[in-house]
């Protein structure tokens, strides 16, 4: 099986993240988020790296959460179930903290846990063909593990909104909201990407490393274990109620969900 992120680091070290289930629009399971987990540490802690770019395999960037796996794991037993709550915490943390500058590159769909990480870089940039959404509670289930760094991103105002309605809307809406910086054609992305990297470049490791870890520490953005543990529990008990799994239920089926008017 091909390996759920794909990890690079070039000659100048900037490195890149690449989701890696594109069969299912690089929507994550539990492999993903292990994998992302292990490559943010192993980067973070690589002296030759001075940057992270985030991308999706083929047409999207991150569609949230497999549908199949959160069927799944909604029949684990609580430590279990916990587990996986953690795990998407954990992974959206620790890219957050990533001690160096970081970069998404959004095309297609960015939705749930793909929100949650444009939301967690310094840099965002999406094509025009990029559709966003906090999606959670179309399905029964709620936001919690990416629900802090949606504020931080876009303020609590927008957050109640499209966390609350799970609302789809467009690159504009997005920059407008300031959870993407710049909206760049897909044919000038990777030129737009590199001018951006250059610039970044120029400036010392050691100030950009603490200059962000100031900027979150200072302003509370980071998340402490009892924050992070309160934020995985309610994510896994939302997962194992009723309205959960007929959500789950109907869209797997292609149907209205029984809540719907």
């Amino acid at each position: 099986m091909a390996e759920p992120v794909l990890i690079a680091i070039d000659a100048r070290g900037i490195a890149t993240a690449t989701l890696n289930r594109p069969e299912v629009g690089n929507a994550y399971n539990e492999a993903l988020l292990l994998a992302l987990i292990d490559g943010l540490a192993g980067l973070a802690n690589n002296p030759a790296v001075r940057a992270l770019v985030v991308r999706g395999a083929g047409r999207h960037f991150a569609a949230g959460a497999d549908i199949n796996w959160l069927a799944e794991i909604a029949a684990y037993p609580p430590p279990r179930a916990y587990d996986c709550s953690y795990a998407t915490t954990l992974a959206m943390a620790r890219l957050n903290e990533f001690p160096k500058p970081t970069f998404a590159v959004i095309q297609g769909a960015c939705f749930g846990g793909g929100f949650g990480i444009a939301c967690c870089v310094d840099v965002a940039l999406a094509t025009p063909a990029a559709l966003f959404g906090i999606t959670e509670v179309r399905v029964g289930v709620a936001a919690t593990p990416i629900s802090t760094h949606m504020v931080n991103a876009i303020g609590l105002r927008h957050t109640r909104r499209y966390a609350l309605t799970g609302e789809r809307f467009g690159p504009q809406e997005a920059l407008r909201i300031g959870l993407v910086h710049e909206v760049v054609p897909a044919e000038a992305m990777e030129s737009r990407l590199a001018a951006i990297l250059d610039e970044t470049l120029k400036s010392s490791p050691a100030a950009v490393a603490l200059t962000k870890r100031s900027f979150l520490s200072a302003n509370g953005l980071t998340l402490d274990e009892r924050q992070m543990q309160m934020l995985s529990h309610e994510g896994w008990t939302i997962r194992a109620t009723a309205e959960a799994q007929e959500g789950l239920a109907a869209f797997r089926a292609k149907r209205a969900p029984a809540w719907t008017r």
